[in-house]
C-alpha cells in the first residue's frame, strides 16, 4: 500500500503540475471558452488509463498458467522500459516543458478546431495515466493482494489532485525538485523490483531458463533445485523463505520498497543489481550533476488562477 501510494501520488502530481500549467496559462489568455474541451481531453486520457487497466485485469483471467506468466512477464519488462524512459525524459525536458506545453497551446489556438485542443489536455495526461497504469499492475500482480495495493494508488492519486489544487491556488509552498529527486531514486528501486518479478514470470512460463524447467541444476544430496553458488546461473540465488515467509508483514514491505522475494533466483538477483547499478548510477549523474536549484526553482504561486506552478530544475 505504502508503495501504490508513492506512485499514484508521484504520478498523480505529476499530471496536475501539467494540467495546471495547461489551465493557468488559457486563463491567462482570457481563453476560458476552451476550457471545457481541454478538461475533456483530460477526461479521455483517464479513460483510457482505466480501460488498459480492466482489459489487462480481466483478459488475464482467459489464459492459461502459462500464458498468465508469459504476459505478466512481459508488461512488467515493457513497463519497466517505460518507466526508465520517462525518468530520463523527464530529466532532460524538465526545464523547457512550461513553455513546450504553451507553445502546444498556441499553435492549437490558432488553428481554431475542437480537437486541437482537445488532443493537448489527451496527450498531456496520456502519458503519465498510462505509465501509471502498467505499473500500477505489475506490482500489484507481484504483491497479490490487488485490493490494498489499489486503495494506496488512489490515496495517492488523491493526494496529488490536493496538492496540484494547493500549489495552483498558491496555498502551498513546496520544494519538488528535493521531492521528486527523493521519489525519483525510489522509483528507480521499484523499476528494478518490477523487472526481477518480471524475470521470475518468463521463468515460470519456461520463456528463460531456470528452477521451473529442465535446465535446473539439482542437489545432488536433496534432489531438489540447488541454491547458491552451486546454482548459478538457473537456479535459486537462495531461499530463506524459513526466516521470512512470503506472506508475511516482512516479506510484503520487502518486495514493496526493494524489489525483494524470500526466494529469488540468479536471473532476478542480476537483473536487480544491473538494473540499480546502470540505471542508478546514470539517472544519479544527471540529477546531481546540475547546478543548486534557484529560488525562483521553488514552487511559488500567487493566489489566482492567472499563475502557474514554476518548474524546477531537474523534474516537472
Amino acid at each position: 500500500m505504502l508503495a501504490t501510494f508513492l506512485i499514484g501520488l508521484r504520478e498523480g502530481l505529476e499530471a496536475a503540475l501539467v494540467v495546471g500549467i495547461l489551465l493557468a496559462y488559457l486563463t491567462r489568455l482570457e481563453r476560458r471558452d476552451v476550457l471545457p474541451r481541454l478538461w475533456a481531453g483530460v477526461g479521455l486520457a483517464v479513460g483510457l488509463a482505466v480501460v488498459i487497466g480492466a482489459i489487462l485485469t480481466f483478459g488475464a483471467y482467459s489464459l492459461t498458467f502459462e500464458g498468465q506468466e508469459l504476459l505478466g512477464g512481459l508488461l512488467s519488462v515493457f513497463t519497466v522500459a517505460m518507466v526508465t524512459w520517462m525518468i530520463f525524459w523527464m530529466q532532460r525536458t524538465a526545464r523547457t516543458l512550461k513553455k513546450s506545453l504553451e507553445g502546444g497551446l498556441d499553435r492549437a489556438l490558432a488553428t481554431g478546431t475542437l480537437w486541437a485542443i482537445v488532443a493537448i489536455g489527451f496527450i498531456s495526461v496520456a502519458r503519465e495515466g498510462v505509465e501509471t497504469t502498467l505499473l500500477l499492475w505489475s506490482m500489484v500482480q507481484s504483491f497479490g493482494d490487488a485490493p490494498a495495493a489499489l486503495l494506496g494508488a488512489l490515496l495517492g492519486l488523491a493526494a496529488a489532485v490536493l496538492l496540484g489544487w494547493l500549489l495552483a491556488r498558491g496555498m502551498l509552498r513546496l520544494d519538488l525538485r528535493t521531492f521528486f529527486t527523493w521519489t525519483g531514486a525510489f522509483l528507480v528501486i521499484v523499476a528494478a523490483g518490477v523487472l526481477a518479478y518480471g524475470i521470475h514470470d518468463l521463468q515460470e512460463a519456461g520463456v528463460l531458463p531456470g528452477p521451473f524447467t529442465a535446465a535446473a541444476p539439482i542437489d545432488p544430496a536433496t534432489g531438489a533445485v540447488a541454491v547458491g553458488w552451486a546454482a548459478f546461473p538457473f537456479g535459486w540465488a537462495f531461499d530463506v523463505s524459513a526466516a521470512i515467509p512470503p506472506g508475511s508483514p516482512l516479506a510484503a514491505i520487502l518486495q514493496a520498497t526493494v524489489g525483494f522475494m524470500p526466494a529469488m533466483t540468479w536471473l532476478q538477483v542480476v537483473a536487480w543489481v544491473l538494473y540499480v547499478g546502470i540505471v542508478g548510477s546514470l539517472w544519479a549523474r544527471a540529477q546531481f550533476a546540475r547546478p543548486a536549484a534557484r529560488p525562483a526553482d521553488r514552487v511559488h504561486v500567487s493566489s489566482g488562477a492567472s499563475a502557474a506552478p514554476a518548474v524546477p530544475q531537474g523534474e516537472v
